[in-house]
């Protein structure tokens, strides 16, 4: 199973990078990480989040379940996390997780989504949420592999 992460962004920074690396390793089979990276637009506001909309959607298959991450999300814990994850999971669908630019997405991205989910009602940086994502996902296949869930 594929899980696509679309952010609008740079590359990784070296430290980000890193943490990636590190969670991606722990990672089981079927889980297959891949990460595509979209330029930011030369446009501004509307026309920025407008364009790279568009890009994000193309990048997107019919049956693919999507995830958007959003500051206006469902703040949902790591088990609700994997439960969310279950049923693509146990269907043979791809998920695709979508981290916007810096002006958002627009409703066509919103309308698209299956769920929508915020890492936490707090803003972090994009290279911070690649990070934290990794971890997550990490910490879902574990939680659904049976794994022993840790409350921080």
């Amino acid at each position: 199973m594929t899980i696509k992460v679309l952010a609008v962004g740079k590359k990784h920074e070296s430290w980000v990078d890193e943490g990636i690396s590190r969670y991606e390793k722990r990672l089981k089979k079927p889980f297959n990480l891949i990460w595509q990276l979209l330029n930011h637009s030369s446009r501004e506001n509307d026309a920025a989040r407008t364009e790279e909309s568009a890009r994000i959607l193309a990048k997107i298959d019919d049956r693919d379940f999507v995830v958007l991450l959003d500051e206006r999300g469902k703040n949902i814990d790591s088990p609700a996390l994997a439960n969310k994850l279950r049923s693509p999971i146990d269907s043979s669908r791809n998920v695709v997780i979508i981290i916007g630019g810096a002006y958002g997405v627009d409703p066509t991205v919103h309308a698209r989504a299956d769920f929508t989910w915020s890492l936490s009602k707090l803003v972090f940086p994009h290279q911070l949420v690649r990070l934290i994502l990794t971890e997550q996902l990490y910490r879902a296949q574990d939680i659904l592999g049976g794994g022993k869930y840790h409350h921080v």
